[in-house]
């Protein structure tokens, strides 16, 4: 769980940081927008933003001194989503970070310009956020809880690693 925080801290910094390699300018502060569906105030949530920013600190980015994080939550509302990620573009962040395929959508449906890093979506290619997950396309990134394609993977290593079930001895898969 902590390695795909910090690659997602990383994605996102990394997303932040592309047009200001680009432009040349004087150093500006890059500008995260992170949406989510829960409520800013509960544990769960405080725990995630939480492991993003120590990700965001490992990378030598501190919240407030060299990086600044506009935070939106839709409060358990979906319907919320595209007015929040419409406010995230008006801010001119530099990424936006999203968790779910509806925030995801919302934040697609806004930009086709800024980087949108996303995590927690089960079907991007489906979905249509993406045009494949080994090469995205477009400005949409991240990571996919897809489990359907790993199911038959799943279900072969464990096969190899245990050829016999440990509670009853029949072969896995049988009946």
């Amino acid at each position: 769980m902590r390695q795909k925080i910090l690659g997602f801290a990383l994605s996102a910094l990394l997303f932040a940081l592309c047009p200001l390699a680009e432009a040349q300018q004087p150093k500006k502060v890059p500008r995260i927008g992170y949406m989510t569906a829960g409520f800013l105030s509960s544990t769960s949530t405080k725990e995630v933003i939480e492991a993003f920013r120590q990700g965001l600190r490992e990378l030598g980015y501190v919240e407030g001194q060299n990086i600044v994080i506009e935070y939106r939550s839709a409060g358990g509302v979906a319907d919320r989503f595209p007015n929040l990620a419409a406010e995230l573009v008006q801010l001119k962040v530099d990424v936006i970070v999203v968790t779910g395929t509806p925030a995801t959508q919302a934040a697609k449906n806004a930009t086709k310009t800024i980087p949108i890093v996303m995590k927690n979506v089960t079907d991007p290619v489906g979905t249509g956020l993406v045009a494949s997950l080994a090469h995205p396309g477009g400005n949409v990134t991240g990571l996919s809880n897809l489990y359907e394609d790993l199911g038959g993977k799943q279900l072969e290593l464990l096969k190899e690693a245990f050829p016999k079930d440990l509670a009853c001895g029949y072969p896995l898969g049988s009946s």
